[in-house]
């Protein structure tokens, strides 16, 4: 017989206790397998409500039965549109003031607080409400916004400045232009002021496509501070970069006066993929994130094919985001001429879920029961299946 020292002995009943143990984890039903997950104590629940192809804000009855209908799904949040085309949706002295419209001349919403309106109807049934900045820098071509003050238009190095959107001719404004900075900033404070508003969001439109950035003024100050004129080639890295970090110091000021006026206003951010986002748009959300400046992100991820939905929700900077801040997924429900079946948004909510986001914001409205193949019943019934039960939103 061998003779073990005793240092021998001791290794041996550890590899044994080892080979035990592992043998009860692959016979044994797992703990996991044996208990199912537990229900989340908070989720994001959120719908965007638009002015386009909705009628929802059009109306103080529609409004009332919007928050009704969401109350009952079992939704807690709602992000609605206060600035697009050119026009606040609210009444605005700082956009009268620069460019002489106190709010959208629509009839329907002449002399109305929509804002107002919808705070109200959704305060009463415990639904949060932040406004969503929609067009953050960019601007219809037509606007008086635009008319008024053509030197705050961001162009590309042939000096253009239309940027086509769909059918619309868009124009942006230079988010490097101290003018344009200051008119933005009053805009968002007037609203955090104004208002008994849970948060303002800003998304992919509050950065600049990068192929702009070549007016006058812009060029001066890149020459003043790095001594060279920026790259011809609009992507070139540090051209991109020296753009970004201006962008960032902007959004690092706005974040400070907004929590200087409110300090429990969330600033929440709806961006692109970053991979698409800093490259395309100048937006270095991950910066924002890593420094404090945003405190929710709602990343849309409009994929219809699941596994590169999935790759999304894998990247590592989303991975750091989602244990720092609340990190939900904006989920496309339809669009006017592009229905989404029920069965895709089903699955990419159990996507969200299985990865423990914070929630799903649903883009928008009008798609949860309109333009879909299956009727508004199947669609609500699904809604509620989605959400069972009230929960609260995650707290900042």
């Amino acid at each position: 017989m061998i003779k073990l020292h005793k240092w021998q002995r001791i290794l041996a009943l550890i590899v044994v206790f080892a080979i035990a143990l592992t043998s009860s984890a692959i016979f044994s039903p797992s703990l996991s397998a044996q208990t199912p997950p537990k229900t989340p104590k908070t989720e994001l629940r959120g719908i965007w409500l638009t002015n386009i192809d909705s009628d929802v804000i059009f109306s103080p009855k529609n409004i009332t039965d919007a928050v009704n209908r969401l109350d009952k799904l079992n939704f807690n949040t709602i992000y609605p549109t206060v600035w697009q085309g050119g026009y606040t949706i609210h009444p605005s002295a700082v956009a009268k003031r620069v460019f002489g419209y106190l709010n959208d001349p629509t009839p329907t919403l002449k002399g109305r607080d929509v804002l107002k309106e919808i705070i109200t109807a959704a305060h009463k049934k415990g639904i949060a409400v932040i406004p969503w900045f929609e067009f953050g820098f960019m601007a219809p071509a037509d606007s008086e916004l635009a008319r008024l003050h053509p030197d705050w238009l961001a162009r590309r190095r042939d000096g253009s400045t239309i940027w086509k959107e769909g059918v619309n001719d868009r124009v942006w404004l230079s988010p490097f232009h101290p003018e344009v900075q200051k008119f933005i900033q009053q805009l968002v404070v007037e609203l955090v002021a104004n208002y008994d508003l849970d948060g303002i969001q800003f998304d992919d439109h509050f950065g600049l496509p990068s192929e702009f950035g070549y007016e006058p003024l812009t060029v001066l100050m890149y020459q003043k501070d790095i001594k060279a004129r920026p790259s011809n080639d609009s992507r070139e890295t540090f051209w991109i970069r020296w753009r970004a970090d201006r962008i960032n110091d902007f959004m690092a000021r706005l974040f400070t006066v907004i929590k200087a006026r409110k300090q429990k206003c969330i600033v929440s951010l709806s961006p692109n993929p970053f991979h698409f986002a800093l490259p395309a748009h100048l937006q270095d959300w991950f910066t924002w994130e890593r420094r404090g400046y945003i405190e929710e992100i709602v990343l849309q991820v409009y994929r219809s094919d699941i596994k590169r939905f999935n790759q999304e929700l894998e990247r590592e900077e989303v991975k750091l985001a989602k244990v720092h801040i609340p990190t939900a997924i904006g989920i496309l429900t339809g669009l006017r001429n592009s229905s989404v079946p029920l069965k895709q948004i089903q699955e990419q909510v159990q996507e969200v879920r299985k990865r423990n986001f914070a929630g799903v914001s649903f883009f928008f409205y009008e798609s949860l029961s309109s333009w879909a193949k299956e009727t508004p019943q199947q669609r609500d019934s699904a809604l509620r299946n989605f959400f069972p039960t009230k929960i609260p939103r995650p707290s900042v």
